[in-house]
């Protein structure tokens, strides 16, 4: 089932909804973690008719989620100018996902800073190589993928890839852009062995637009890593659209087991 699907098929609860995570967006034993979070941020956005645009979002990953889920919301305060909404999911092993979303309207300011360049050396969308649909996990099918970056034998923790929704027929911008957003894997997996499993803890993401839009659908994802010790990594993302103007940026920790 694609994400409208899902969402044509849940049923409202008084504090948010109840869906279903079919088999089609597993990620291993749990949820794909985009997947999981559009879904908490689809309740949230419901909680009031007049909310302003998400402008971040605070996620943790925390146990498992397949088959049926509930997600439940709640306003933690209203201001003038910014809502705070929580929300959080659980299935039949617990909770697991709970974030912060943070919707803000414009406010004055003399401030003016756009210093989020995408990177150099990009292939253009129409002309890079894409990716086999069959690497990956089971919820890499949703999605249309190619790389960004011209092949080389020099292994870097970065990873650049062009991705697309193949189904968003009536989905929020902004829902959309987050099932999108967590589509890569760790930006250090190229200095992986290909066996070791990895599982992400928290992940923050913010907003550098009210209105999201990308042509022809087109996002271009950027996961760097710039720690791994221990078994946990620290990575830094970025999002633009396929004219390079900057979307979104954030920070994601991840577990490596191994």
């Amino acid at each position: 089932m694609s994400l409208p699907a899902i969402l044509a098929a849940a049923r409202p609860t008084a504090t948010g909804l109840v869906a279903t995570i079919t088999e089609e967006w597993m990620q291993g034993r749990t949820s794909y973690g985009g997947l999981s979070s559009a879904l908490a941020l689809e309740a949230a956005r419901k909680v009031a008719d007049d909310l302003p645009p998400l402008r971040s979002a605070t996620v943790n990953f925390v146990g498992p989620l397949a088959g049926e889920v509930e997600v439940a919301t709640r306003v933690l305060r209203r201001g003038r100018n910014a809502t705070w909404v929580s929300a959080e999911v659980t299935s039949e092993a617990g909770v697991g996902l709970t974030a912060t979303f943070v919707f803000m309207g414009p406010v004055e300011s003399s401030l003016h800073l756009h210093d989020a360049p995408p990177p150099q050396g990009l292939i253009p969308v129409d002309e890079a190589p894409v990716l086999p649909e069959h690497l990956g996990p089971l919820f890499t099918r949703n999605f249309e993928r190619r790389f960004a970056l011209p092949r080389t034998d020099d292994k870097h923790p970065e990873l650049l890839w062009w991705v697309r929704l193949k189904d968003k027929d009536g989905i929020d911008p902004m829902v959309e852009l987050l099932l999108c957003a967590d589509a890569l894997p760790p930006g250090v997996m190229p200095l992986m062995s290909k066996t070791t499993a990895v599982s992400s803890m928290t992940w923050i993401v913010n907003l550098l637009t009210p209105a999201p839009a990308s042509r022809d659908g087109w996002w271009l994802l950027r996961a760097a890593g710039n720690y791994a010790e221990h078994g946990c990594s620290s990575q830094d993302m970025g999002i633009w659209n396929a004219d390079g103007e900057a979307i979104a940026a954030g920070m994601q920790s991840i577990a490596l087991f191994g």
